[in-house]
């Protein structure tokens, strides 16, 4: 058994402070805190399928058919093999990402706590829009109202004493719920099921076509702050060190899967409704019109509640992750952390409220994070061969090439996205 290298309250980070609060608990066998280990899951696989995941998954489903389907096996799978790697080395380490980049090399750490907070506090900004949204479908409130009550709903959530239980519950639970939403539709729409499958493996489209939905769909299930809430949500929690690795893999796995079956059903109950009427999808709004294609003014209200939920947990979960960045950085933010993240809400909401739909902002904040899953997945395989990080653990050597291979893709085809937009003048 290796030893839980908690490095962050050591005299070398004279600027790190720690609370004794959740995060300094010694590491406990994880076996105790199943709730915690699910809710690591669904926190990661909801705040994956926020607002931006329903309009993407819109969009390539009448772009590209059936082959789709291939584009979310792929993204999945790239998916894991990221999730995997880091949430290993945040486990065995005990440090959150921060502190690893920045044993990794002095100073990294800052630059991408400032990249993750950025991103997700413009992300933010996107989800509050779809609570609003969300709530003017159910019941016809403004949007913008709309998004004051999403934020002051995420401000309750961290306003109580025990927030971060209440995030695993309702990660866990908004997660459960809409998967039975989506499936619903799903049911009613009749998707052809079985051509969807066969193009997992055999799409119609050409690969030139299908890698700029491929590195949206990684980017958005891994990219960003995503990837490391669930571990940060551990760390938190104190299951660290390699006694609990067993656990904590089952949880970024499931975490993974989770999302993995959202976006198929979604997927699915797209393509049902296009194949019905595909004259009836209005290309603006293809996932909303969808819903009321596929199962009537019912489906549309379905959306709404879907669209609603979908926004809640990435709200709380971008601005908790994007803080747990933040507070082993600063003694302010780690003293007054439930503030912070609460001033975080707070701004995300009224940004929405000045500005309405921020898309563009929206647009360059993913290619943004694109750019950031290959550098913290590059830097948290530099950390697995650092011993002053995770000890005598022996990192898996699979893992670890795979891991490489992702960092080469992800970067190769962030740069390009990157170059298509700058020519078409994004």
């Amino acid at each position: 058994m290796t030893k839980n290298n908690k490095n962050t309250n050591t005299t070398n980070d004279k600027a790190v402070y720690e609370p004794k609060d959740e995060s300094t608990v010694k590491s406990v066998k994880s076996k105790s805190n199943p709730s915690v280990l699910i809710g690591a899951a669904f926190l990661m696989a909801a705040s994956s399928c926020g607002p931006g995941f329903i309009a993407q998954t819109g969009k390539f489903t009448f772009d590209l058919d059936k082959s789709f389907a291939f584009v979310i096996l792929s993204a999945v799978l790239i998916s894991l093999i990221a999730q995997l790697n880091v949430w290993r080395v945040i486990s065995v380490s005990g440090m959150r990402g921060q502190d690893i980049a920045n044993k990794v090399l002095p100073g990294l750490g800052y630059f991408i706590a400032a990249l993750v907070a950025i991103g997700g506090l413009a992300f933010n900004i996107g989800n509050v829009g779809g609570a609003g949204i969300g709530l003017n479908i159910l019941f016809g409130l403004d949007p913008r109202i709309g998004a004051a009550i999403g934020g002051i709903i995420g401000i309750l959530i961290f306003s109580n004493p025990k927030a971060k239980s209440i995030l695993d519950q309702t990660s866990k639970y908004f997660g459960i719920i809409m998967i039975i939403l989506i499936t619903y539709v799903a049911i009613k729409t009749k998707p052809p099921v079985g051509e969807a499958f066969g193009s997992m493996i055999v799409p119609e489209k050409s690969m030139t076509e299908l890698f700029p939905a491929i590195i949206t769909l990684i980017g958005g299930t891994v990219g960003g702050y995503i990837i490391f809430s669930g571990g940060h949500r551990l760390v938190d929690a104190g299951i660290t060190g390699e006694e609990n690795l067993d656990e904590v893999n089952k949880s970024a796995i499931l975490g993974i899967v989770v999302a993995f079956i959202m976006r198929v059903l979604l997927f699915l109950a797209i393509l049902g409704a296009i194949r019905i009427a595909r004259d009836q999808i209005d290309p603006q709004d293809i996932a909303a019109t969808a819903f009321r294609v596929g199962a009537g003014n019912v489906g549309y209200k379905v959306f709404g509640l879907l669209f609603f939920l979908a926004s809640l947990t990435p709200i709380v979960g971008a601005a908790y992750t994007s803080v747990s960045f933040l507070k082993t950085l600063s003694t302010t933010v780690a003293k007054k952390e439930s503030l912070i993240t609460n001033l975080f809400l707070v701004i995300s909401t009224i940004v929405f409220i000045i500005i309405g739909k921020p898309q563009k902002l929206l647009v360059v904040v993913g290619t943004l994070n694109g750019f950031i899953l290959p550098i913290t997945l590059a830097v948290m395989l530099a950390a697995t061969r650092k011993k002053d990080i995770i000890g005598e653990y022996k990192h898996s050597k699979l893992l670890y090439v795979l891991g490489i291979l992702v960092v080469i893709f992800t970067g190769i085809m962030s740069i390009k996205t990157l170059i298509e937009m700058v020519s078409v003048g994004i």
